[in-house]
């Protein structure tokens, strides 16, 4: 079965395998989310840090760019904050920033337009403006723009999956494939499910976008990759990392003991499977 032809089931049964919130009670949400900004907080104390970058003057977005080192061109891992593509911000989304910079890799952590203001096609356009300002500026920002990897969690694991697929580099003068890598984490691949349950009452999408922004329809080229998830997932979200898995041939990594939402914070512990996951994409040529 395709999930395209998910489409086609009731409502109701979309609505619950692609609700999140509902795998996780209130207070283990707000427990978790809290921790987002407070571990992001983090970020701030190192140093070399660059905030407040203006990396789309049309819209006046900004991404806040950690783990820098003068002299130095560094590995970079940009990674896109979930929420549905409706809640959250680079704020809440630096935790990892710390783990890394300590092995000296650079975080870049975006902004962009939220639902429902904004559209799938704005939201992925802002995206790809970030990171062909990281490429582009990559010299005067201490980045090494061959080793960018992309991460992102939920709705940011598929900006992030959007972002390695092919067809939209040279509107933004970008070569080819312009990431080394990518590691989307409880992402979304398929859009058609979207577009059939209640998350279209916030996305509103309308047919191309659908068709565009599904990167399951849009597989990589040259670009490495692992994708990751929760064991305690929603269902639709196990069977739409599955199944990018295995159209793009990358390894899928299933973190046992963590749910939708702590799974990213295993990226504040270089121990864990996950940050060893990540740091092995940046690390390998």
């Amino acid at each position: 079965m395709m999930l395209q032809d998910e489409a086609d089931w009731p409502a109701s049964r979309l609505d619950s395998d692609y609700s999140a919130k509902n795998t996780v009670s209130v207070e283990e949400f707000a427990r978790v989310t809290d921790l987002y900004r407070s571990q992001s907080a983090a970020a701030g104390n190192l140093a070399h840090g660059k905030t407040g970058l203006v990396f789309d003057p049309a819209t006046g977005l900004q991404l806040d760019l950690y783990g820098t080192a003068p002299g130095q061109a560094r590995a970079c891992v940009i990674f896109i904050h979930g929420g549905y593509w409706r809640s959250l911000g680079r704020g809440d989304s630096a935790f990892m920033a710390p783990m890394l910079a300590a092995h000296g890799i650079a975080t870049a952590v975006p902004d962009y337009r939220l639902a429902p203001d904004a559209s799938m096609d704005d939201i992925v356009h802002d995206c790809r403006s970030a990171l062909a300002y990281l490429w582009h500026n990559a010299g005067a920002l201490g980045v090494d723009r061959d080793r960018i990897v992309v991460t992102g969690s939920s709705a940011g694991g598929h900006l992030a999956a959007a972002l390695a697929g092919p067809g939209w580099q040279a509107g933004h003068g970008l070569p080819d494939q312009p990431i080394a890598a990518c590691m989307p984490i409880s992402g979304l691949f398929e859009l058609a499910p979207l577009a059939a349950s209640q998350v279209q009452g916030w996305m509103k999408f309308i047919p191309g976008q659908v068709a565009d922004h599904s990167p399951l329809r849009h597989p990589p080229q040259n670009c490495r990759g692992i994708v990751a998830l929760a064991k305690a997932e929603a269902a639709g979200f196990l069977r739409q990392s599955e199944a990018y898995s295995k159209a793009t041939g990358w390894p899928l990594l299933l973190i046992p003991d963590r749910h939708h939402f702590d799974v990213i914070l295993d990226l504040t512990d270089p121990e864990t499977a996950l940050s060893k996951a990540l740091l092995s994409l940046v690390r390998e040529p």
